[in-house]
This record gives structure tokens, C-alpha cells and sequence, in this order.
């Protein structure tokens, strides 16, 4: 793959001095454009040898355009804040948004093969983090994002006489950097663990550009000149639409009962039992909280459930046990117009909580493959590949330390109705009835089968779904209390 990096490519100076006014007024229109149209973002992954010519091409890049619409990002040393949490953490917080260009050095490639270069990790564990990158790829061109990856090359040989020159030069060796030196030493395996990775990754919707990093002219040039190819084709692409009319929902069953239906709805608890119980839950979650085993864990709570299910009071029971630094709480209501310019999950990554703490999401990214759905807000194409992406998402929490409990409270339609009522007729509950719920209460089949098949495609050993029957709230309290316990001590048991 990088023999034809090593062909000697040249541009002459006045080639390149005749086609760089040109170039760059292209690239600042499509820049312009891009801005105007705001519909996705662009991503620019630089990889590749040191000294051939990476961070010169990206300072090139902020001279030819608008360097205000750009952001460069640098990953190196994971920060004690982005070890706590899931390794692509740090890099979702960093993506532009929709109309902006961002450019990422030491990106997750430059991650995986650092690591396995100097033996951090075997090939077994190089061949998930590219599964995992191509996943995240994959994910970001399906919210609409343009992604380039360009990879600099240099051979050992231009790679060697680089170095002697600059080394032999007073007034350039501080150009050389500690990384130079080091990848001199790892060169053959650099590469070679390098075709790898780009062999496997170089896709349709997210190709590798190998550039030969020796003539400058000839470098910066072919950069240009690509993004220029790309920007400009995705600018004049129509949006992607879905013409299927009607999915057929994957948990229907021939005796036409939903996974719902199954639920024994007259479970309760008396007064004192509640009470008794409650008690005993809430003390056993504030002494797992403070439990030493806690500091390699971090907990995150899931609330769904039907309009009126008494979301809101389990959620209190949960936060009573607690000292209030211990938790956030996070509505999830319509997303905002910088959260629309991102991918979807984007919003929800952000309040993924550090090792010890712990969040409640009241509603959840859920919502794609439930009002979003249901309510045809976004095309059947979207909700349908977020199964998958939201199953990788929990994977990476799992694999981070992260406890997740997802809990669906059920109620059936006439509790439904009657706490409807009871709102209304409630001064100070008034605030929690709208025209909306009135309204989904008309689509009650179709979040029926939304929820059947959502629980079916994103219940796994790492993430199941706890049903909980919540006609009687007390009942409810507690076995949302209950499960979060058990679901610490499980964790715990398993370190």
C-alpha cells in the first residue's frame, strides 16, 4: 500500500506557485458553502511518519481557509478525566458540529498502533480497536459526517537523511522532536502494523489518502486538491432519503402478544412493607456507593416508561438514598440546535459519569427508536440502524467499568388514564400533564410494539432491560431500587 508513497513524486515551484490561487479560492468557497448549508460535518484524520510533513500541511491548511471554521485537536496522554471513562470519550467531545471543519492528530489510530508498536497489547486486541474505529466511522458517515484520512509517508531511507540533516543544522535540530528519534527506532513495525490497519479500514464511506510527505509542493497540493474533490461533491450530494414505507416490527408474535403482556400487572406492596423495604434498599445503595470497589466503577440509570408510570418519584427514591455530590440527574427532552448539529449519541456521551459517580438519564437515547419512531421524526433507516449503534455505544461503557441499568416501567391503560385524571384535578400536578401526553395515548399499540422491539434487539448480558411493573408505585420504588443493587454487587463480585 505505501510503495507508491515511495515513487518520488515532485511538484515544481512554479507549478505550484501557478495553481495555489486557484486552489485556495476553491477551498475557501466550498469552506463558505459548507458553513451555509450546515448539514454535516467534515472530519480530517492525520496519520502517518513523523517528518513527512503533517503539521506543515495542516498549517497550510488555516492559511488557505477560514482557519475560525476550523479546529485542530491534538490527542496525546490520556488526561485522568478521559481515563475515566470510555476510550472514545475524549474524542466524541471534540467533534465539530454540522458547517465546521475538524482536524484530529494522534486520533484513535495513531492510539491503537502506538500501543501495539511498543507491545502495549498483542493483534488480537490491534484487530477490536480497528472493529471499533470502523464502527465509530461508520456511525458518524451514517449521522451524515465526511471523513478523510490521510496518511504522510516517508521511507526508512528519506527518513534517516531527514533526521542527519536537521540533526547536522544548529539552527533546525530543535525541529527534531523525542517522537522522531523513537519511530526511527520502530520504523519496520510502524509500517508494518500501519499497512494493517489501513488495509482494513480504508472503506467506501471513510477511504484512506497515502500521501508522500518528501516534496512539499507535491504534498500540499495533493491534500488540497482532495478535500477540494470531496467537499465539493458532498456539498452538491442530495440528502440520503428512505423510501421503505412500512417495517414490519421484529418481536411480533403469532397470538398477537407483545413482550408487555407478559407482565403480571396486580403486583404491590403494602404501606408497611414499602416502607420497610424502601428503607432497607436505600441503605444498602448509599453503603454500595460508598463501597472502596466503587472508585473502578462509575453507574449509569436508564429511566423509559409509559407517560405517567411514576418515572419521576422512582428516580427521587433513588436520589434520597445519596449525598446529592454523588449523582446527576439529566432530562432528556427535544435536543437543542447544538445538539441537532452533532451525531445523536453525542448529547448523551457528554454526561457519561467519572469512576464513583453515578447519573440518571430520565429518557434516553432511547428516544430514536421510540417517539423518534413513532412519531416519524426521523426516516425508518435511521431507527433501525440504531439498534446496533446504541448496543456499541453500551459495549464501550461495559468495557470501561460503567454499571448500566436500563428500566422500562409498564403501566396498563386504565392506571394510565386514571393518573391522567388525578393530574388535572391536582393543583400542584397540573404541570405534569400536557395536550402531548393526551395525544400519545392515541398511538398506545404503536409504543407497545416500539418497546417489544427495542427491548428485544438491545437486551444483552451487558445491558439487559429490567421490565418493571408499575401500576403500584411502591412496588416499583423498590424493585428499581433492588435491581440497581444487585446490578453493583454483581460488579463488584466479577472484580
Amino acid at each position: 500500500m505505501f510503495e507508491s508513497a515511495e515513487l518520488g513524486h515532485a511538484i515544481d515551484k512554479q507549478t505550484y506557485d501557478a495553481e495555489v490561487p486557484a486552489l485556495r479560492e476553491a477551498l475557501l468557497e466550498a469552506q463558505f458553502e459548507l458553513a451555509q448549508q450546515s448539514r454535516f460535518p467534515v472530519i480530517v484524520l492525520i496519520n502517518g511518519i513523523e517528518g513527512a510533513g503533517k503539521g506543515e500541511t495542516v498549517k497550510l491548511l488555516n492559511e488557505w481557509m477560514d482557519p475560525r471554521l476550523i479546529q485542530v485537536c491534538t490527542f496525546d496522554r490520556q488526561t485522568d478525566e478521559e481515563l475515566a471513562r470510555p476510550p472514545a470519550w475524549r474524542y466524541w467531545r471534540q467533534l465539530p458540529a454540522k458547517g465546521r471543519i475538524g482536524i484530529f492528530f494522534g486520533n484513535w489510530y495513531s492510539q491503537m498502533l502506538q500501543g501495539r508498536v511498543h507491545g502495549e497489547f498483542k493483534d488480537a486486541v490491534l484487530d477490536q480497536a480497528i472493529d471499533s474505529a470502523l464502527s465509530l466511522e461508520q456511525m458518524l458517515c451514517d449521522e451524515g459526517a465526511l471523513i478523510f484520512k490521510f496518511w504522510f509517508h516517508l521511507s526508512k531511507a528519506h527518513m534517516k537523511a531527514r533526521l542527519k540533516t536537521l540533526k547536522d543544522d544548529p539552527q533546525h535540530s530543535w525541529r527534531i522532536s523525542p517522537l522522531d528519534w523513537q519511530q526511527s527506532k520502530t520504523y519496520d513495525k510502524f509500517v508494518r502494523y500501519g499497512e494493517h490497519v489501513l488495509r482494513r479500514t480504508s472503506r467506501d464511506f471513510a477511504p484512506w489518502y497515502v500521501v508522500e510527505g518528501v516534496d512539499e509542493y507535491y504534498r500540499s497540493l495533493t491534500v488540497g486538491r482532495i478535500l477540494l474533490e470531496g467537499l465539493q461533491a458532498a456539498l452538491k450530494a442530495k440528502k440520503r432519503r428512505n423510501t421503505q414505507a412500512h417495517v414490519a416490527p421484529v418481536s411480533a408474535s403469532l397470538d398477537d402478544r407483545g413482550l408487555l403482556d407478559s407482565l403480571d400487572m396486580n403486583l404491590a406492596l403494602s404501606k408497611e412493607d414499602y416502607q420497610e423495604q424502601l428503607a432497607t434498599e436505600q441503605a444498602r445503595l448509599a453503603g454500595l456507593m460508598r463501597d472502596k470497589r466503587m472508585r473502578r466503577h462509575s453507574l449509569v440509570a436508564v429511566f423509559e416508561g409509559n407517560d405517567a408510570a411514576g418515572k419521576g418519584g422512582a428516580i427521587r427514591r433513588v436520589a434520597g438514598a445519596l449525598d446529592p455530590r454523588q449523582y446527576r440527574i439529566v432530562p432528556i427532552a427535544a435536543p437543542t440546535e447544538d445538539e441537532r448539529a452533532q451525531p445523536y449519541l453525542w448529547r448523551f456521551w457528554r454526561h457519561i459519569p467519572a469512576r464513583g459517580m453515578f447519573t440518571v438519564f430520565d429518557r434516553s437515547w432511547y428516544g430514536r427508536v421510540l417517539v423518534e419512531r413513532v412519531e416519524k421524526f426521523c426516516e425508518p433507516a435511521d431507527w433501525l440502524r440504531a439498534y446496533s449503534e446504541i448496543n456499541d455505544f453500551e459495549a464501550q461503557l461495559s468495557n470501561a467499568g460503567v454499571v448500566l441499568v436500563k428500566f422500562w416501567l409498564a403501566i396498563d391503560r386504565d392506571t394510565q388514564y386514571r393518573r391522567f385524571k388525578e393530574r388535572e384535578a391536582t393543583p400542584f400536578k397540573r404541570f405534569k400533564i400536557t395536550e402531548e401526553d393526551w395525544r400519545n395515548r392515541e398511538k398506545w399499540q404503536e409504543y407497545r410494539e416500539a418497546v417489544g422491539d427495542m427491548v428485544d434487539r438491545t437486551s444483552s448480558t451487558l445491558a439487559p432491560w429490567t421490565l418493571v411493573e408499575a401500576n403500584d408505585k411502591r412496588y416499583a420504588r423498590v424493585k428499581v431500587l433492588r435491581t440497581i443493587n444487585d446490578a453493583l454487587e454483581r460488579a463488584f463480585e466479577r472484580d
